[in-house]
């Protein structure tokens, strides 16, 4: 199968979406009003409330939200075949995602920026509002732990990397203050400056890793760990317009400009797709996932179609400084299209290698047991329509500079691999593999570690909620120690996760508690409506609801049964399987009596008066 007419028709049926369904929902669903006061000017502060240029928003948004699952879900998902990844991505962005996204960052700005948790207690009840808090304080921690892995694996030994990721900090910091400090509503020169200092960050990057430098930028794994907690932790306290704001935006600058390569590379080059539509692992006891298709393949993509996460942004940091409320549009469904494509593409990098690279990259040998089970795997599923020979892995080792491709799991090196095989494809760009290799897996760390920044924010936010019930001074965001207390707990939260933890224990938590996350968030919206007299409405909402929550509670269900309870009974591993089991039953009870409580107060708003107006703050 040629990528062409699955990039082509992809982006067609995305822009479609985009125009008519969106449109839909901004006119009809939620009647948008620009004449309507927003937070950023009725709560103004300077900190925390912000009115922000759209597109400077887009790019925070769209960086904040756009963290591993878009790259790394498709890589892994890629173990069924194509088809079903890429028919999730583009069918659940467009109904499911966006939706979501869009729904709750208009239902957070028309209630003065509240969090997830606090539109729960306020539209549901206030049961609903305290184990939503609980359990969102639980996925956050999960899902920043998950991408924050993510990013250590890519970093770890890379000197250019980490040199080009730690110089976008201090050029974050001099475009915040050259918009808003020093050229006051400057954007255009603040942007050429970023985008300048950015292309010197990469290219000076390349040079100090074949320079006596290169050890100085040489970090291990735990020193990664500690650099990249310390970064959110400052990101978190500070000012937003001073770090987190600009880098987010210049970040989006590589983000969408790498993406858009790709997407034209993928057009010149239109390699096939060596993976085939579906595989024998469709049917289960794959070496990436080990369950069937249904419902692993909806929990692995765990962002790219729907994510969970993308609530937590949308009714966090960006509707406190939306400008507008018609700008919700773009930033809300838009951005999350935009990381619907960015699924899709990864999808196409992952699938033009050869099956055979595919898993020998994939699966893991790093033990003789591992090698042993790898060769067994390979004996018993190999044939004439799935060659799981590896074809070309030793030319890709020589010209991409690694040593060892094989049994380097976890997506980051699968997709590195596919990017750079593209580019490497375009005429005139041949014979730099080792450079698009590298800068590939550069652009994955930088990809993900600005949805670390923004959901410690966040994360911030949710504990100084909960906290402020017991200690008020904790929900004033701007009160500094408490800024710095619920900082602290949030990082070192996921700072021991990621210390102690791996691919393997973290990325399917992550996906169940994601995908679970998507739903609650789905109820609040579906209540949101329900509640202000647009229950003919409810079905944009509750047709995503009902497929992403069933799903997700069948996956959460096999994976107790049939990965970590099993986990649970080695003693090597009984310590993950029992965390691994603890935590996804503590979530899905929340989501299963979230839902309950839900319903029933849609039934009993039905069967009053309803209030007439437009999504207003009950």
């Amino acid at each position: 199968m040629n990528a062409l007419p699955i990039i082509i028709g992809s982006l067609c049926v995305i822009a479609i979406a985009y125009r008519y369904y969106s449109a839909f929902i901004a006119a009809k669903v939620l009647a948008l009003d620009d004449s309507r006061p927003v937070p950023s000017q009725t709560m103004y502060d300077g900190h925390n409330y912000y009115p922000t240029n759209k597109w400077v928003l887009f790019g925070h948004h769209f960086a904040a939200i756009s963290g591993a699952g878009p790259l790394i879900g498709p890589v892994l998902a890629a173990q069924f075949g194509f088809l079903p990844g890429l028919l999730w991505l583009v069918i659940g962005v467009c109904l499911g995602g966006a939706v979501h996204d869009f729904m709750i960052l208009a239902g957070s700005v028309r209630r003065k920026g509240k969090s997830l948790a606090e539109m729960a207690r306020t539209e549901i009840s206030p049961l609903s509002g305290f184990v939503a808090g609980i359990a969102i304080l639980f996925i956050v921690v999960i899902a920043l732990a998950g991408l924050g892995l993510v990013v250590v694996n890519a970093l770890a030994e890379s000197a250019w990397g980490t040199f080009t990721v730690g110089f976008t900090i201090p050029l974050a910091l001099l475009m915040g203050l050259y918009m808003y400090r020093f050229r006051k509503g400057k954007i255009a020169e603040a942007s050429i400056l970023g985008v300048v200092g950015l292309l010197l960050a990469v290219y000076l990057g390349g040079r100090i890793a074949d320079s006596s430098l290169a050890h100085a930028f040489t970090l291990s794994r735990n020193t990664l760990i500690i650099a990249m907690a310390a970064y959110g932790f400052i990101a978190s306290v500070l000012p937003v317009w001073m770090l987190l704001c600009p880098r987010d935006y210049l970040s989006s600058y590589l983000k969408i400009g790498t993406i858009a390569f790709l997407i034209i590379g993928v057009i010149l080059v239109h390699p096939n797709l060596n993976m085939p539509a579906f595989t024998p692992f469709t049917a289960g006891g794959g070496p990436v996932i080990p369950g069937k298709l249904y419902p692993f393949v909806f929990i692995t993509i765990a962002c790219g179609a729907i994510s969970g996460f993308h609530a937590l942004i949308s009714s966090g940091t960006t509707p406190k400084m939306i400008a507008k409320e018609t700008d919700t549009r773009i930033i809300g469904y838009g951005s999350m299209l935009m990381e619907g494509v960015v699924g899709i593409v990864a999808l196409i990098a992952a699938s033009s290698l050869f099956p055979g690279d595919y898993f020998a990259i994939n699966t893991s040998q790093r033990t003789d047991a591992q090698k042993a089970a790898y060769v067994q795997m390979v004996d018993s599923h190999n044939s004439a329509d799935f060659n799981l020979k590896p074809q070309e892995i030793d030319r890709l080792e020589l010209e991409s500079g690694e040593k060892n491709l094989r049994g380097r799991t976890g997506g980051a090196v699968t997709l590195a691999l596919g990017i750079a095989k593209i580019f490497d494809g375009i005429p005139g760009l041949s014979g730099l593999m080792k450079y698009w290799y590298h800068f590939a897996i550069m652009f994955e760390a930088l990809f993900i570690l600005t949805t670390i920044d923004t959901g410690t924010r966040v994360a911030r936010f949710l504990v100084g909620e909960f906290g402020g019930r017991f200690y008020k001074k904790l929900e004033e965001p701007n009160w500094l120690p408490g800024s710095v207390v619920t900082s602290l707990l949030v990082v070192a939260a996921w700072g021991s996760f990621i210390w102690s933890g791996s691919i393997s224990t973290i990325w399917p938590m992550f996906g169940i508690a994601n995908q679970l996350l998507a739903a609650v968030a789905l109820c609040v919206a579906t209540t949101i409506l329900i509640n202000s007299g647009k229950a003919k409405y409810s079905w944009v909402t509750i047709l995503p609801l009902s497929f992403v929550g069933s799903t997700t509670l069948v996956a959460g269900w096999k994976s107790i049964t049939d990965i970590f309870w099993p986990l649970a009974q080695k003693p090597e591993t009984s310590v993950q399987g029992y965390i691994n089991v603890s935590l996804t039953a503590i979530i899905m009870f929340a989501a299963i009596l979230i839902l309950f409580d839900s319903i029933r107060r849609w039934l009993g708003t039905r069967r009053r008066p309803q209030p007439v107006g437009d999504l207003v703050e009950a």
